[in-house]
């Protein structure tokens, strides 16, 4: 495993936002340099999701109808869903997720869509720039370990990267302090 200590988070981009009264969408698009193929079973598969993504799966999100539940990491919030459409490589939806892949070269532009109360859109935009920088380095065979729930507050970068992205959708930065650091 590649020293988590090295990674910063990079600016705040490819997002933006649709805003409805209630929920906002969050639109957040990464070119990477891996295959739709690879990445797919990335977004599907249990073991792949447990090193990257911000929930754990108990089953395989690549068939329609499937019923998973999604353990969202540090909050114990457990969330039943089932696949709505997965059509492999290019679509999936779940929950209030939906993962389009698009071929791009020899690479892959991914691009998420999930919906987000208004106040946590920051919050969750900066959470999956992170959750995608971590794919990306698991995929090219670095992996530096999965960063999500409240521990990521206390990344180096995470208060910079939530204020680019608070700035740049016209929000306040949300107000709440992270628990105490894990112990290493």
């Amino acid at each position: 495993m590649t020293n988590r200590a090295q990674y910063s988070p990079g600016p705040a981009t490819g997002a933006q936002v649709q805003k409805g009264a209630t929920r906002w969408t969050l639109i957040l698009v990464r070119e990477l340099r891996h295959s739709p193929a690879i990445v797919w079973e990335a977004l599907t598969d249990p073991m792949h999701l447990r090193e990257w993504a911000p929930f754990e799966a108990d089953g395989n999100l690549g068939t329609v109808g499937a019923k998973v539940n999604l353990t969202w990491i540090g909050t114990g919030n457990v969330v039943e869903t089932s696949v709505t459409r997965a059509e492999p490589p290019r679509v999936l939806e779940f929950a209030e997720i939906r993962w389009e892949l698009e071929p791009l070269g020899h690479g892959t532009r991914l691009t998420l869509w999930h919906t987000i109360p208004p106040r946590f859109i920051a919050w969750g935009t900066a959470g999956w720039h992170i959750c995608f920088d971590v794919l990306d380095r698991l995929l090219a065979g670095h992996p530096i370990g999965r960063i999500g729930g409240p521990d990521t507050m206390h990344l180096e970068g995470w208060q910079r990267l939530v204020a680019e992205y608070a700035n740049q959708f016209g929000v306040e930065l949300p107000k709440w302090s992270p628990p105490p650091a894990k112990p290493s």
